[in-house]
């Protein structure tokens, strides 16, 4: 996250894995919808109203963070856990559920998605790794950082041996909501043994309202109320009436979202059929792609692209996987283009470099 945070400005960024912000004056709000003050103890009303429509869950499973999907992992693996618990967390991962794990001082265990395997939860191996003492199984549906779907089946089962080893099961389902009307019902729908996280931040350019939300049964909803009194108190009332404003507005952003991601899917395809450096699991839906090179350094393609191409792309080894790079497929389609070219141009440099 600190690399995110503090990396240089390029005008070619592939490293975007949330659709280009929304200008404010696309929001569709105005004066009237804004508010200093207002009675928000437990998460704006009229919000919560919204995300339990949105999601097609009780007002009563929703549980609204101001701090996006990350907020949202916080609080719910700090309702769903105790110190020293064990948990079982996918390989590779998205790096703050890692550290956020560390942070709480879980005994983490690991279970595999391989580039091999599609990055496909394998249901044997994550059974292997389950014991007595397991108290959550944490995923992201769609894989972050591959955009890899987990299908229904596949989440059923994992939620019955969560079941019978008295677990939950996290999903971080931020990347879902770039599916759009194509999305699967959440994961909470599964079963009490399902807690699920998500935003607005990814799927329609609207990051900056920091609007996330948690869906868990009721009473572990409301526990995770009670202890949010102790990280955030209340939401800030601007942010909670505009992303209400944003809710009633959701099919346009959806209308501009899918014709970036769709732009841009068929530009990185096309790339890809042409470079037999790369390899990688191909997604007809997601953000993000997180192809595997075959020579070189990945450390290397990404200096050059930042130095000389202003381009960039997110280097693997915040996903645990040194030889993969992610691609976002965000940003305004006239410049994806361009700064895919210049990963081309990027490439074939690295391909001349004499190796030690």
């Amino acid at each position: 996250m600190n690399w995110a945070k503090t990396r240089p400005t390029v005008k070619y960024d592939l490293a975007l894995s949330g659709i280009l912000n929304l200008p404010f004056a696309e929001l569709g709000a105005n004066i009237d919808d804004l508010d200093l003050n207002g009675d928000n103890p437990y998460g704006y009303r009229p919000l919560i109203e919204a995300l339990a429509a949105h999601s097609q869950v009780s007002r009563d499973s929703v549980v609204t963070i101001s701090g996006g999907t990350s907020m949202a992992n916080h609080l719910a693996m700090a309702a769903a856990i105790e110190h020293g618990d064990e948990i079982l967390i996918e390989e590779p991962t998205y790096e703050p559920i890692l550290a956020l794990a560390e942070y709480f001082g879980a005994k983490v265990k690991r279970f595999p998605r391989s580039f091999e395997s599609g990055y496909r939860i394998e249901i044997e191996e994550l059974a292997k790794r389950i014991t007595p003492s397991t108290r959550l199984i944490v995923l992201t549906n769609m894989h972050n950082p591959s955009s890899v779907l987990v299908e229904e089946k596949t989440l059923r089962q994992i939620g019955g041996l969560a079941k019978d080893a008295g677990a939950r099961v996290l999903v971080d389902e931020v990347y879902l909501e770039a599916m759009f009307e194509a999305a699967p019902p959440s994961s909470v729908h599964l079963g009490p043994e399902f807690i699920a996280t998500t935003s607005l931040t990814k799927g329609y350019g609207l990051s900056g309202l920091r609007c996330g939300w948690i869906m868990a049964e009721p009473d572990m909803a409301q526990r995770m109320r009670l202890l949010h009194d102790v990280f955030g108190a209340v939401g800030p009332q601007p942010s909670e009436r505009l992303s209400v404003v944003a809710l009633t507005n959701l099919p346009k952003f959806i209308d501009r979202a899918k014709k970036i991601l769709e732009t841009n899917r068929a530009v990185l395809n096309d790339f890809l059929d042409t470079r037999e450096e790369l390899q990688a699991v191909r997604t007809e839906t997601g953000t993000t792609s997180f192809p595997r090179l075959l020579k070189g350094r990945v450390e290397d393609l990404s200096d050059s692209l930042q130095q000389k191409y202003d381009t960039a792309i997110v280097p693997g080894r915040f996903f645990e996987s040194p030889q993969h790079f992610r691609i976002g497929m965000c940003a305004e389609p006239e410049l994806f283009k361009i700064g895919v070219e210049r990963l081309g141009a990027a490439l074939d440099e690295l391909g001349q470099v004499e190796p030690d």
